[in-house]
């Protein structure tokens, strides 16, 4: 919708005033950045970046009170804590917008760094195709960056609810990645013809202890429990792709895990066990231990 200036009093309202009633109403609900997430909403009511919204405050421009009502439900459901990407629909991730919504985790921008260590890998790669294998791909966010990142790659993305699948195969078709094969099935049966030919696999697999109860509601309300929780110690699933891509990379394949703070040692133990070299924990960009690599 595009903003209106000038306009009379009684057919609009100004975009500074409706940003700062927004602020102030997600500041209240205790909701973490409001200015960021307000102008974000502002921006997606008139179809305008958020760059764009700063310079219609500033220009005291002014929307239809239609658009005006629209944004306040939006910011209602945003303060009742609603995660941003279900009201926008949209995630960002590296240089890409996802799909994202109900039944989907959210991608987080810390898993943007992840997956450079995977990219990384691939790109080192003297193969003319080298073949990654995204395990519980979720939106397909990871599996998107590395396919659309490294080209010249052949890219898997293994996913097993039903739910997930379907918005990464909405985003998949959407970039039209066609170096990518989404597939539905079961983690630990995944892609048994590869068995010892892949260069890279990579997992953002639920991590979070069954009593570890997130504080955020954002993500203890509305991300999938599927993509949370990881068992007594959070770890069951890493030991399943461990197995797994044991079993994918050929010698001196790399895997790379993301997964809590404080779980960097003990999944290097864990890898380390079931034979895996050079098991070495990296550091996100607020020094926070957030993924772990190994060799094959």
């Amino acid at each position: 919708m595009s903003p209106e200036s000038p306009a009379s009093p009684s057919s609009s309202v100004s975009v500074r005033a409706l940003r700062d009633e927004t602020v102030a109403l997600l500041a209240r609900a205790g909701v973490p950045d409001p200015e960021v997430d307000a102008e974000l909403l502002v921006g997606h009511v008139l179809e305008v970046g958020r760059g764009r919204v700063q310079a219609l405050v500033v220009m005291d421009s002014a929307v239809s009170i239609a658009d005006a009502e629209r944004l306040r439900d939006l910011a209602a459901r945003r303060a009742a804590r609603e995660p941003l990407q279900h009201i926008t629909g949209r995630a960002p991730f590296r240089s890409l917008e996802l799909n994202v919504g109900p039944g989907v985790f959210v991608p987080r921008p810390e898993t943007e760094q992840v997956a450079q260590l995977a990219i990384d890998a691939l790109r080192a790669i003297p193969s003319p195709t080298p073949v990654a294998v995204d395990l519980g791909t979720g939106s397909g966010a990871i599996a998107l960056a590395l396919a659309t990142e490294v080209p010249h790659a052949r890219v898997y993305a293994v996913e097993n609810s039903p739910e997930a699948y379907i918005w990464a195969r909405r985003n998949i078709d959407e970039v039209g990645a066609e170096n990518l094969t989404p597939v539905f099935i079961d983690l630990a049966d995944a892609l048994p013809e590869l068995d010892g030919t892949v260069d890279v696999v990579i997992s953002n697999p639920p991590y979070v202890p069954d009593d570890a109860i997130p504080r955020d509601p954002e993500v203890r309300l509305h991300d999938p429990h599927a993509a949370l929780y990881g068992g007594p110690d959070g770890l069951d699933v890493v030991r399943t792709i461990s197995r797994v891509a044991r079993r994918l990379l050929h010698p001196g394949g790399t895997l790379v895990l993301e997964h809590g703070e404080l779980q960097g040692a003990a999944i290097r133990a864990l890898l380390t066990s079931d034979g895996w070299r050079a098991a070495a924990t990296h550091r996100d960009l607020t020094t926070r231990d957030r993924a772990t690599t190994a060799l094959r």
